[in-house]
């Protein structure tokens, strides 16, 4: 879940720097990669920034707890249930 979140991530942000790209200078990056901006390659594009983008939103909700871009807390959790060095040598 957590190279989803990422991926997700990353894929958002490309999508909102073309949209910045196309605000400011009027220049649409996807529309120029696939060469036009109803192409089968673009559409599918926006298709999967858009379910990247969905899937940001309802991760928090399907996981119980906020977006994860990091496995600490699983560390953590791992060592506070394992027994110190000391503890078992006694």
């Amino acid at each position: 879940m957590i190279i989803a979140n990422i991926i997700s991530y990353v894929l958002v942000l490309v999508g909102a720097v073309n949209w910045g790209l196309y605000g400011i200078f009027n220049f649409n990056l996807v529309s120029w990669v696939f060469q036009g901006p109803r192409t089968v390659g673009a559409i599918i594009t926006y298709v999967i920034i858009t379910l990247c983008a969905v899937w940001l939103i309802i991760s928090p909700i399907i996981s119980g707890h906020g977006l994860r871009l990091s496995m600490r807390e699983e560390q953590t959790s791992e060592s506070a249930h394992r027994p110190e060095r000391s503890e078992l040598s006694h």
